[in-house]
Parts: C-alpha cells; structure tokens; sequence
C-alpha cells in the first residue's frame, strides 16, 4: 500500500525535538565534508591498485552512478524532509514495513561501518607522523567524535563545515603541484587498446565499485532534513551542488595521481596524498598530511551525526524502541542513540580491514540505493506529482535502479571469480 502515514517529529509538543539551525551553505558543507572525508584522502591509492592508469574512468563511473541516484534523493528529500530518510521513501514507494525497517538498519550499519573504514584510514596518516598505536588512536578518537557528536547540530557541523573548507584546499594543492604534470600528458595512457579487452574492464569496474565508496556521503544530507532550515527547498540544492563539487574534485585528484607518480607507489599506500606531494615537490608532506587527518576525522563525525539521526527518526516511526527518539533538552541531540552509534564504531574500526570495511559499506547502500530508485519510480508511476518542489524525470529513478542493482551484480560476479 502506497501513500502510508508518516508520523512527523513534530506530532508531539510536549516532546523536545530536533533544532532546526542548518543553512543551504552549511548544509552543502555538512555533505562535502562527508564525501571528501570518507574516500578520496584514503581509497584514491587503492582504486589505481585495480585500474591503473584508467582510475580516473573509474572515478568517473562511480560518480555517473552516484548521480543518478542523487536526483532521486533531491525530489524525495523535498518530498519528505524527515530523519530516516530512505526507510522513509521505501515506506511510502513501496509500503512494506520490514522492507523499510531493513532499509533503516542497513543505513545506519553502512554510516558506522563507513565511519570505522575511515578512522583506519586516519591511523595511516597519524603514522607519519608519530609511531601512535593504532588500538589507543582509534579509542581516543572515538570519544572525542562521539562528544562532539553530541554537543549540538549548529556546534557540530560548523566545526566539520570548517574542516571541509581545509579538505577542499588541500585537494586543490594536489591539482596544483600536479597541474605541469597533467598538462603535458606525463604519466597518462599513450596505448588505449587495453580498452578493447575485458581484463581492462574487469579492473576499471573492480576500481570504480572501490570508488563509488568515496562518493558516499550525498545520500546522508537527507537524514539531517529536520534540523535544516526550508527544507524542500535547500535540501535538494545542497546535496546536487555538494555531489558535484566532489565530483570534479575527485576526477582531478584521480588525474593527477597518474600523471605525476608510478602507480606502483600509491597502490600500496596508506596516506596516497601525501605520498604524492612529496613524490612531487620532494618536500616533506607536513601541510598535506595534518589535512588528510583532518579529513579522515571529518568523515567519520559526520558518519556519527547522521547514523544517530537515522536511530532518531526511526524510533519516531516506531521501527525501534523509543529511548533512541529521545532528544536532551540542552543539546536537543540524541545522546542514547549517538553513544550507542559511537561503541559499535570502535569495535568495526578496531577488529576489520579498511577494504573489507569500504565493500561492504558499497554494497549496502547499492542495495538502498535499489530500492530507493524503485520507491521514487513507483510514485511517480502511480499517483498525484506534488508542485513546488524539484520534480525529475520518471526514467531518472528507473535507471537508477538498474545501474544500482546491475554495479552489485557486477561486483558479485568479480568477487566470485577473483
């Protein structure tokens, strides 16, 4: 049954909610942050490991991907700007209640997996600088996340807004000590034939599903939607202006990693960026390095936030029990929910591989992603269109749906046969 109720947060008074204080520039920040922190400062070394010198195709199919989807969630998002997002869409796309709490749970699972995929990122980077241990790295961090997490929406995300402006200026850097390197070709493929056989596609879809997971981020905006201010409005903007940002970003940065270092070098490596500005400029990566760091923490904060949003607006929608619904009058945060989001983080970052980790984050959400395409298909297929609001095209979601669903499939069979 299609078009069921939805509770609003706002159904009950008397309970303390969510504070609405985001704007449409923090809100584009919050998203870039969650991007560019999860994937293009760790993964970009292990997506040439696959790829090779077409990494930047790789990159370049994820985003395809990526966009696609990102269409669909700028009109739902406008559509139902509540927490829980995607269970919220599945909900009214598809009306089956297990399905929606499933596609709840996935996306909570996937932000703490994504978040501990990052903070073992983030002990790569610490190494360069001091030989931490990685168990007591990861543990303080942790908690320090988890506080600020709690602190306040307006706190916290203005202090991950700050941190994404630096990730933005240290990608930037990259493009520039690279840029002599890109302009005349250096490092680039001089032979494209490998394109003509499969074993060269096998490694551009092997890297570019590795790539789609520096790409997730967008679809976490929408699990803010209750403390952004003219959400049907901003929200849509937001996560189409910050996913396109990423996007020439990340396919510059991929650029210029072949055109400047061997491919041998930063396929094994665990900070990629700094390796390369050093490889570059044969200075020591002081600037680059604290940046990466930065970035790595900003993407796992963010991951946090929106994990106990999740937990938030699915205790409203009665899919889990109450006490994570529960807002602190002072912080109006989730405090249970962020707690018990921050100790499953821990242990995923402590007892898993970052590979391991980064897979299975991507093919959670292509699996939400699935059924989010279907959701917005079949509501647009099968009832009134509501004006005021960004509309797409009904073969928006429908391929959407097919180039999710076939990319896991793919993937699957690579897996299989590797």
């Amino acid at each position: 049954m299609q078009g069921m109720h939805i509770a609003s947060s706002s159904s009950n008074q008397s309970e303390v909610g969510l504070k609405r204080s985001l704007s449409l520039s923090l809100t584009t920040l919050y998203g870039l942050g969650n991007i560019l922190g999860a994937g293009i400062y760790v993964l970009v070394g292990k997506v040439i490991s696959y790829a090779g010198l077409f990494a930047p195709l790789s990159f370049l199919i994820a985003s395809l991907l990526a966009c696609l989807t990102a269409f669909t969630y700028a009109e739902l998002s406008a559509r139902y700007p509540l927490s829980a997002g995607e269970a919220v869409y599945v909900q009214q796309g598809l009306g089956i209640r297990a399905v929606s709490a499933l596609v709840g749970l996935l996306i909570i699972f996937a932000g703490m997996v994504s978040a501990a995929t990052i903070l073992r990122g983030f002990t790569g980077y610490l190494q360069v600088f001091v030989p931490v241990p990685e168990i007591a790295a990861i543990l303080v961090l942790v908690v320090v996340l988890g506080g600020l997490a709690a602190w306040g929406i307006t706190e916290s995300v203005t202090v991950a807004a700050i941190i994404t402006v630096l990730e933005i200026v240290g990608l930037l850097m990259i493009i520039a000590v690279a840029t002599p390197d890109m302009l005349t070709g250096q490092g680039l493929p001089t032979d494209y034939s490998p394109l003509l056989e499969s074993e060269a596609w096998y490694g551009i879809f092997a890297g570019g599903f590795l790539a789609f997971y520096a790409f997730i981020g967008f679809e976490d905006m929408v699990n803010v939607a209750e403390e952004v201010r003219e959400p049907r409005r901003n929200l849509p903007r937001a996560l189409l202006l910050s996913l396109a940002i990423a996007s020439v970003l990340y396919f510059l940065v991929a650029l210029a990693a072949i055109s400047s270092v061997p491919a041998s070098l930063l396929a094994g490596s665990d900070a990629p960026l700094a390796d390369l500005y050093q490889y570059v400029t044969g200075q020591e990566p002081v600037l680059i390095t604290l940046i990466g760091m930065f970035a790595v923490i900003n993407g796992a904060l963010i991951q946090i936030i929106m994990a106990s949003r999740v937990c938030y607006g699915m205790s409203r929608q009665h899919w889990l029990p109450s006490m994570f619904g529960r807002v602190n009058a002072r912080t109006r945060t989730p405090l249970l929910a962020t707690a018990v989001v921050s100790l499953v983080v821990l242990g995923l970052a402590l007892w898993f591989p970052i590979e391991t980790l980064a897979k299975a984050t991507s093919y959670f959400l292509l699996l939400v992603f699935s059924l989010v395409n279907l959701s917005l298909w079949r509501l647009k297929r099968g009832g009134e269109q509501p004006a005021g609001i960004l509309r797409v095209p009904v073969w928006v979601p429908a391929a959407g749906f097919l180039a999710s669903f076939l990319f896991v499939v793919i993937q699957v069979i690579l897996d299989l046969s590797a």
